[in-house]
C-alpha cells in the first residue's frame, strides 16, 4: 500500500497514525503540506528518522520548494509528480486526510 500524506505534522496527527498503522516496506510518500515532516532540524525529525528505518519515505520537489523547504533529512527522496504516478500504478494508495 502507498500511504499519502498531504497534512501538516506540526498541525495534524496524521502522519503519526500513518506510521503507527502502516505495515513495514510501505512506502509514505509526502505531498502539498506533508512535505514539511520532511524539514531536516525540526521537532519530528526523531519521528521521521524511525519512520525511515522500516519505509521508504518520499516528498514532492515541487511542494518543497513551494514551502521554502531547501534541505531535507537523509533518506527521503525527493521526487516529481511522474515518480508519484508510478507509486500509485505499483501500489494500492490511502490518503491519510
Amino acid at each position: 500500500m502507498l500511504h499519502i500524506v498531504n497534512k501538516s505534522p506540526f498541525k495534524y496527527r496524521n502522519l503519526d497514525t500513518c506510521v503507527r498503522v502502516s505495515e513495514k516496506e510501505d512506502p509514505i510518500i509526502l505531498i502539498e503540506d506533508g512535505v514539511y515532516a520532511a524539514l531536516k532540524g525540526s521537532s519530528i525529525e526523531g519521528l521521521m528518522k524511525k519512520t525511515l528505518e522500516d519505509h521508504p519515505v518520499f516528498a514532492i520537489r515541487a511542494d518543497l520548494k513551494a514551502r521554502g523547504i531547501d534541505e531535507v533529512l537523509d533518506g527521503i527522496e525527493v521526487c516529481d509528480y511522474s515518480c508519484f504516478v508510478d507509486m500509485v500504478e505499483k501500489h494500492i494508495p490511502y490518503s491519510w486526510l
